[in-house]
């Protein structure tokens, strides 16, 4: 069959790199058309071998993106369109509709409870979200968190299937030479015991939490090293300022080695106030590290020491911070149940099997998400 994904942007992130993955492993022929704002990833997929269209959209409401994508949509004779993230779920499901696709279906990653992807869910968000998923055939939910919000939210429960995101554990890889090369890029020694935190710096993630923790623990020999780029960096560096610690919290900025950066850490520390997933603390544990967490849904069920639970405030986290650190570096070490859960391979089979059973569906006249 041949898939057509539609994203809304192709930067670094969770979705878009969980997408490139998802093309690495299909079984299906497939391109990616972001509406805009083809970054990073973009690079990436196209140095895969992928074809990458950007529709070029210059406004959140260009309706004439609308008839560009339709078109890209016919004159390529897709099985199937699935899309990724609200504003492309608003456009591609209508064009897809509208060039008759047999199979429309889309992927929910982050979905909290005030807000759809930092987006506020007020009336209108809901209304054209809803009104566009009638024109679906399923919606995938990456956790049962996901689904349960959806299904609060207005859509119907038949139409969602639950499937996990998926880990690539060679992207992830625990490396020596790397770690080695990392902490020397920036200057920390390599005896030092070094926190980290990776994503986007953006509010949800509370990485100021995490400095404002971590400070009095930090020194010569322990450093916070803040993986990403975004909106809150300025702050983030004056935060850490006010703490008296700034000299020992490292900003990387974005980084696309994420194998190296987590390979660099002693301890994973992931702070957001809300998750639909948590795949970055998933990525740390296969990196062979300890991690904290404040929310991780794909954890619920999974027992192991290698990850805690710890609260969402300043105190609560330095103490456990600091019981981590007391107990000195651990050995690296995986979490088996975490490969069996989300290794990509399982995960995009269920995708694969998901495209097919529905164009079967449609084929005969129903449709069946199993």
């Amino acid at each position: 069959m041949k898939v057509l994904h539609v994203i809304t942007g192709l930067g670094v992130g969770g979705a878009e790199l969980q997408l490139r993955s998802i093309l690495q492993h299909t079984r299906h022929t497939s391109d990616v058309v972001t509406l805009y704002n083809p970054g990073a990833v973009a690079d990436m997929i196209r140095a895969d071998g992928g074809r990458v269209y950007d529709l070029g959209m210059r406004s959140n409401t260009e309706l004439s993106a609308l008839l560009r994508l339709r078109k890209l949509i016919s004159d390529g004779w897709y099985d199937v369109v699935h899309t990724h993230l609200y504003r492309s779920c608003v456009y591609g499901r209508l064009a897809a509709r509208l060039a008759g696709t047999p199979v429309v279906l889309s992927t929910e990653h982050s979905i909290g409870e005030t807000h759809l992807e930092r987006r506020r869910m007020t009336a209108g968000v809901r209304a054209l979200y809803l009104g566009t998923e009638r024109l679906s055939q399923a919606t995938i939910a990456v956790s049962d968190a996901v689904r349960d919000r959806l299904v609060n939210w207005g859509v119907p429960a038949g139409k969602l299937t639950v499937i996990p995101n998926g880990l690539d554990f060679d992207r992830v890889a625990f490396g020596a030479e790397a770690r080695s090369r990392v902490r020397a890029e920036f200057g920390i020694p390599q005896g030092s015991y070094v926190l980290g935190v990776l994503g986007r710096l953006d509010a949800n993630k509370r990485f100021d939490l995490v400095i404002e923790a971590a400070a009095p623990l930090l020194g010569e020999d322990a450093k916070l090293l803040v993986v990403g780029n975004g909106a809150e960096r300025e702050r983030l560096e004056s935060v850490a300022r006010g703490t008296g610690a700034a000299e020992h919290v490292i900003f990387a900025g974005e980084r696309h080695d994420v194998a190296a950066m987590f390979s660099a850490l002693d301890l994973f520390i992931a702070s957001s106030a809300q998750e639909t997933f948590g795949l970055s603390v998933l990525e740390a544990l296969a990196n062979g590290m300890p991690a904290l967490y404040t929310t991780c849904p794909a954890l619920d069920g999974v027992v192991t020491d290698r990850a805690r639970q710890v609260a969402g405030d300043a105190p609560g986290m330095r103490g456990a911070i600091a019981a981590e650190m007391a107990g000195g570096r651990r050995e690296r070490v995986g979490v088996p149940a975490i490969r069996e859960l989300y290794g990509i391979e399982a995960v995009t089979d269920r995708i694969d099997g998901l495209y097919e059973r529905l164009r079967s569906g449609s084929q005969r006249g129903s449709v069946r998400t199993g």
